[in-house]
């Protein structure tokens, strides 16, 4: 009697807890497993996935990716590999790729069983990639969705793949300085930084400073933990941000991390502040300040004469508009930073400088002493940034691999 009560009851609790991930409620930081039960018996065709098996709180990785990702398509298809499907059905309507949502690691042993996969491809060192990485039968690539002096762009992790893409010199040397007992030169393959192609960040027009300078100031988020904290959403933040305010010579695009507050209600705090900062300056000049919480960075760089920005890919991302920019030095005394050529070229500010940062932003418009060496460090960072070189590159490099 005991062994059929408990089985009846495992029987309830998994009706239940089916019923809920239907449920437009289920928590949207937790996967629903909600599978595509129709294919999972079913072998599929493609030789490519991509395994993304984070939320949609982390979709800002992998929608840089989509154009590098169609392109891959046309000439070697390609399977998304989810864990929830909400996320699922994002990702499947704007970007038009093949989308498959499974519940278990069961399910995915089940399909690559059935399937000829030969490569897996991850933007991100999320722990549940280890799911993926199991399988013998697949080489594994990280791909990473930006690179800087993070530590986690020299992560230890990066042994746990196959090979690693990375945009530049910059990064094979990163690794090899970092890592400890790692082949970089053997295991990275140089390919520049296709989430760029589709950006529109690499062909922007030459801009003239106007009366009013716009100053784009774009933090990172806080970090999981101590050694990766480098936002100066709190540190930096207000006093930076009345600085230019203040001074009435800027126009200010405050752009924070869609992640910022998600670890510490502190850095919360700090965002809700800086809005709050930027909403009030606005309504009482109306000379364009704006909170960006949009989903591209190229419209805020094109319509930007300065940038300032925390060690992060957004500064790598910048050095192809040859427009100046400071760099924020972190507060945290844990903060690892994996130093390569551009920390002694780029102008730092510190937190006990923020309140000074009109005057920093002014002198760097007027003489912009940094954009030589800036300009010299483009290639070794990101290599042939012609558009569209990056992913043909990766598409050959891909292909190389199945082959």
């Amino acid at each position: 009697m005991g062994k059929k009560i408990a089985a009846l009851r495992r029987t309830v609790m998994g009706a239940v807890a089916t019923a809920l991930r239907r449920l437009p409620v289920f928590p949207v930081g937790m996967p629903d497993k909600r599978a595509d039960a129709g294919r999972l018996d079913q072998r599929v065709h493609q030789q490519i996935i991509v395994f993304f098996p984070t939320m949609q709180d982390s979709l800002y990785q992998l929608r840089q990716w989509y154009q590098a990702f169609s392109e891959l398509n046309r000439v070697h298809p390609v399977l998304v590999i989810f864990k929830d499907s909400r996320t699922a059905a994002v990702v499947r309507e704007e970007s038009g790729l093949d989308c498959l949502t499974i519940a278990t690691y069961g399910q995915l042993d089940a399909i690559l069983a059935k399937s000829d996969v030969r490569l897996a491809l991850y933007v991100n060192h999320d722990p549940i990639n280890f799911e993926a990485l199991r399988f013998t039968t697949m080489t594994h690539v990280y791909l990473g969705h930006g690179d800087s002096d993070k530590g986690v762009s020299a992560s230890n992790q990066v042994k746990a793949y196959d090979y690693c893409f990375v945009a530049g010199q910059a990064a094979v040397d990163r690794i090899k300085d970092h890592v400890r007992a790692y082949d970089a030169d053997a295991r990275c393959r140089i390919i520049g930084q296709p989430q760029l192609d589709g950006s529109g960040l690499l062909n922007l027009p030459a801009r003239t400073v106007g009366a009013k300078a716009t100053v784009l100031y774009a933090p990172t988020w806080e970090g999981s933990q101590p050694s990766v904290s480098y936002s100066s959403v709190v540190s930096h933040g207000p006093s930076l941000l009345r600085s230019l305010l203040d001074d009435g010579g800027f126009r200010v695009i405050y752009r924070p991390h869609p992640l910022t507050g998600v670890v510490s209600a502190a850095y919360a705090q700090g965002d809700a502040e800086n809005r709050g900062l930027v909403t009030a300056a606005e309504e009482r000049s109306g000379v364009g300040h704006v909170v960006d919480v949009s989903g591209t960075l190229a419209a805020a760089v094109a319509d930007s004469d300065l940038l300032i920005s925390d060690v992060s890919g957004v500064a790598l991302s910048w050095l192809p508009t040859g427009r100046p920019l400071l760099v924020t030095t972190p507060e945290g005394a844990q903060a690892q930073i994996a130093l390569t050529r551009i920390d002694g070229v780029l102008p730092h500010l510190r937190a006990s400088d923020a309140h000074a940062a009109a005057a920093m932003v002014r002198d760097h418009l007027q003489d912009d002493p940094s954009a030589v060496a800036r300009a010299g460090l483009i290639a070794y960072y990101m290599s042939d940034v012609t558009p569209g070189s990056a992913t043909s590159r990766f598409v050959e490099a891909c292909g190389i691999l199945i082959a």
